[in-house]
């Protein structure tokens, strides 16, 4: 199965996005396989950077990724072996920002159209790791709609973390990004990343 073949945008209705780096993970990935849903941001403004580019060696946004895995005491140098521990990975926004803060419309937009449909895709996924606030919004917008209420509440995420919270029969983690030049100096997110993805990937 290829994600990108079976979930789209067909009208691009958001203003705040660059829409020439929209991208889904056109990866082949085996559905049943997957346990952990690991939810980031947005695309890079240079798709050579996103998680999963073909024409690039190391992707920036692998190479953090990766990191992040191998704190948490994972092997893992490749996002072939973070598939190999049965988490996929994508972003709550499928096309690169234009401005720092994206739009509470364009992440609804992007969760109900395109999120909520590719979460859909992977019948045995046990949790989810919602890196940022953004991942953190647009979950919060679908469970919303299907449950009537966020799963997330506000508030500091250093603060809410280590609190458990649950969609429908999935554990829920919110987290920090992972990917960016900060993941590298912000020791302290870090540490808490590797914390909830060896949380996640325990369960």
């Amino acid at each position: 199965m290829r994600p990108s073949e079976l979930v789209r945008c067909t009208d691009f209705p958001c203003k705040d996005v660059n829409k020439k780096c929209y991208t889904i993970p056109s990866i082949e990935v085996e559905p049943g396989k997957i346990k952990t849903l690991m939810i980031s941001e947005a695309p890079p403004e240079n798709l050579d950077d996103y998680f999963y580019a073909s024409r690039s060696k190391s992707p920036f946004y692998m190479q953090t990724t990766a990191q992040a895995f191998a704190d948490a005491g994972f092997d893992v140098v490749s996002m072939e072996d973070v598939l190999n521990h049965g988490v996929y990975v994508t972003t709550a926004i499928k096309c690169a920002k234009t401005v720092y803060s994206i739009s509470p419309k364009t992440v609804e937009n992007c969760a109900f159209r395109i999120l909520e449909n590719e979460m859909n895709l992977f019948p045995k996924i046990k949790n989810l790791l919602l890196m940022g606030d953004t991942a953190i919004k647009g979950m919060n917008c679908i469970a919303r709609r299907n449950i009537g209420k966020g799963v997330i509440p506000s508030g500091s995420t250093y603060k809410i973390r280590k609190n458990k919270y649950s969609y429908k029969q999935l554990r829920v983690f919110p987290s920090y990004l992972q990917t960016g030049k900060s993941y590298l100096i912000e020791k302290s997110k870090r540490k808490m990343i590797a914390e909830d993805i060896r949380a996640a990937l325990s369960e």
